[in-house]
């Protein structure tokens, strides 16, 4: 683990910045679907066509094809603002007309269609958020915002599942699904109001007469940007196989202690991260983080035992927040206004893909040999990806500029003897 320096700046601060609570509450807001979302449409695709078989890959397929496209719609948003309500209607429309599906009942093809089209949808809410925590502030209230912006966005992904279980209890999977599509409105309401109120939003990356080097530019095109989603992959691989495995090995109430657990570790370790300076460069960081998450998993799949595995999950948890709002910093520093956002929600991309894929791979795997076979594969998957950033990190270039913070700017730094210092600390990894 790195170890941090005295100081750093405190999230009251951060909060105080003009704007930034409007900001962040109707982030909240609009978040909140995306939490709430996952159980009402798998249980309203069942309803629709009387089978968890048709049901189960088609919810899977609107998670695909939302999580491929998050990227082209992140670009979209962030050279035009203005398509952010649209998209919002449009994704409100098609949550509501699956709802009226599961009421009515429908073909499996059609409930395949709908699902699709859905998911070309889904408004960025994290990279849009971030983008603009970016013009808000500069290090250290930076690092601070974005870890509070992230344990954020994990508490809500942690309580949703739970708030949707209750409406479906009370109403019905249709209903709850009804609520996702109202929050989607309510949420990108407030959001699109409280943009308008900052002058930090969006269109400030395209605004005519500033300096935009990045038209055109396509974040996978940049050498080692890869290296850094391998890394985030593999870490959220490893982490929806060890859920996976663990209901097996010691029961589905037990493995609720233990994920919940996680989340707490997500929370402890984003807030601790984030107001304290660290000493090592972002790119050592993401490197040590992602080694301690691996060696926590290495300990369980050597000794798989209770206690093993609620201290293992819980410093997987802190690692991987924390892994996840370093990230974002480096995609700050790669990537100049005009392609971070784009560039922020191909790490969410790479996030999900890998969750989708450790799902799979645990199934594969528990089914044949067994949950001891998986915990080492969790491991192997994290261990990879900490590899792959190691290789292919010494190759990150960032941009000669970067945009200016709009406050703040007492604590902000030489980036260009930072960029030097990255790839000089990458080099030597």
């Amino acid at each position: 683990m790195p170890r941090p320096a005295r100081g750093g700046a405190s999230y009251r601060a951060v909060l105080s910045l003009p704007h930034a609570r409007s900001l962040f509450t109707a982030a909240i807001l609009a978040r909140l679907c995306y939490g709430l979302l996952s159980l009402p449409l798998l249980l309203t695709l069942r309803d629709a066509t009387g089978s968890y078989t048709v049901a189960g890959p088609a919810a899977g397929l609107f998670g695909l094809i939302s999580a491929l496209l998050g990227p082209p719609r992140a670009r979209l948003v962030e050279h035009r603002p203005r398509a952010l309500m649209p998209l919002a209607a449009g994704y409100a429309g098609m949550l509501a007309v699956i709802a009226l599906t599961g009421e009515a009942g429908t073909a499996p093809w059609l409930a395949f269609a709908l699902a699709a089209v859905a998911g070309l949808f889904p408004p960025p809410v994290g990279p849009l958020m971030r983008s603009l925590w970016s013009d808000l502030t500069a290090e250290p209230q930076q690092q601070c915002a974005l870890s509070l912006d992230t344990v954020s966005e994990s508490t809500v992904f942690a309580v949703g599942p739970a708030l949707s279980a209750v409406l479906i209890s009370i109403w019905s999977a249709p209903l709850a699904l009804t609520v996702c599509a109202g929050l989607v409105l309510v949420g990108f309401r407030a959001l699109t109001r409280a943009l308008h109120r900052t002058s930090s939003r969006p269109q400030s990356a395209t605004d005519p007469g500033r300096n935009n080097d990045a038209t055109g530019q396509r974040p996978l095109r940049r050498t080692g940007f890869l290296s850094l989603l391998l890394l985030v992959l593999g870490s959220a691989c490893a982490l929806a196989v060890e859920e996976i495995a663990a209901v097996p090995r010691w029961g589905a109430g037990t493995t609720g202690a233990l994920l919940t657990l996680c989340s707490a570790g997500g929370v402890a370790g984003g807030l601790l991260y984030g107001h304290r300076i660290w000493r090592a460069t972002l790119s050592r960081r993401l490197l040590a983080l992602g080694a301690t998450g691996t060696a926590a998993l290495a300990l369980l799949a050597a000794a798989p035992l209770l206690p093993v595995a609620a201290a293992a999950l819980f410093a997987l948890g802190a690692c991987l927040d924390m892994l996840l709002i370093t990230a974002y910093l480096l995609v700050d520093q790669l990537f100049p206004a005009g392609a971070r956002m784009e560039a922020g929600a191909w790490v969410n991309t790479a996030y999900n893909l890998g969750s989708s894929l450790g799902s799979v791979l645990a199934g594969a795997l528990l089914d044949r040999h067994g949950s001891g076979a998986a915990f080492i594969a969790a491991a192997a998957a994290a261990g990879s990806g900490v590899l792959a950033a190691a290789a292919g990190g010494r190759y990150f270039r960032r941009p000669a500029r970067h945009s200016p913070a709009l406050v703040g700017t007492e604590h902000a730094v030489d980036h260009g003897d930072l960029a030097k210092a990255e790839v000089r600390d990458l080099t030597d990894t």
